[in-house]
């Protein structure tokens, strides 16, 4: 596996590469989930690059930038051992000048949900994201949906910068019990894990109900409510593929979406419908 710190460099290497590329972009502190991204990536394209890089322009004052987890030399061993074909770890100064354009996320789908929460949240994703895309000359690209909202925004931004990659959803990974894997569960003690399990049985319950015909968000919601008692909740959503607030669920075109704190540590989780 070559490993790459200059972003001309890793270009240069990705872009005489004869085959599709598949690209996982990270920031790093790996579990399966994101191998889980890996292993489809390397089956579906002739070459499989990652890149680990803890984005600062995502994080808002106050958040977690400081303390995010970083474990370089367990994650480049865990690349190394999935056959990845070259890893990127740019520095801060490789991914940014102290004065340049930037992406803007849409007025709209960008300040809604994480966006409200977080403001200028997914400016910072949309930037980093179209400058790794641009680096790993990539086929394919490979986001969780987990993320819901990220991915579609990142959806919108290749489609509507006509840029020449394909964005490849991929179903969340869970832990056995339920939890949405996430660099972030390294916060919860046992007892917050524990309690943070009822942000995947509401989910659950949701699609139970879906199942059994019920299509009333204001119910699913009621239900959801009554498995999430003891969480601080921060919202429940219904939307459709594009982000547009439902009252009855669409199916195949709806995606449940919660957003809730355990303890410091905040977490989210969806389900598509």
């Amino acid at each position: 596996m070559k490993i790459f710190h200059s972003a001309k460099e890793f270009k240069n290497y990705t872009k005489n590469l004869r085959g599709s590329i598949g690209f996982v972009p990270t920031m790093g502190a790996l579990h399966d989930g994101h191998m889980s991204l890996v292993r489809r990536a390397k089956e579906e394209n002739d070459f499989c690059v990652v890149s680990i890089f803890v984005n600062p322009t995502q994080f808002l004052p106050g958040e977690d930038l400081s303390k995010y987890p970083r474990r370089i030399e367990a994650d480049t061993k865990l690349c190394e051992l999935a056959g990845v074909d070259a890893l990127f770890l740019p520095t801060l100064e490789e991914m940014y000048e102290e004065d340049e354009p930037s992406i803007k996320a849409p007025k709209i789908n960008g300040y809604v949900l994480e966006g409200f929460v977080r403001p200028g949240h997914f400016d910072g994703v949309l930037t980093v994201v179209m400058k790794l895309l641009n680096i790993s000359s990539a086929t394919k690209a490979y986001f969780g949906q987990k993320d819901a909202q990220q991915l579609i925004l990142i959806e919108q931004m290749v489609k509507r910068y006509f840029m020449d990659v394909e964005i490849v959803a991929c179903p969340t990974i869970r832990e056995k019990e339920g939890l949405a894997m996430s660099s972030r569960n390294v916060y919860l003690d046992e007892e917050q894990k524990k309690a943070s399990l009822a942000i995947s049985k509401s989910l659950f319950a949701a699609g139970t109900m879906v199942g059994a015909g019920e299509l009333d968000t204001a119910k699913i919601e009621a239900r959801m409510r009554e498995e999430l008692a003891g969480l601080d909740v921060e919202y429940i959503t219904f939307c459709d593929r594009n982000l547009g607030k439902q009252e009855k669920i669409e199916l195949k075109n709806s995606i449940v979406l919660v957003a809730a704190k355990v303890g410091a540590t905040r977490l989210i989780d969806n389900i598509w419908i």
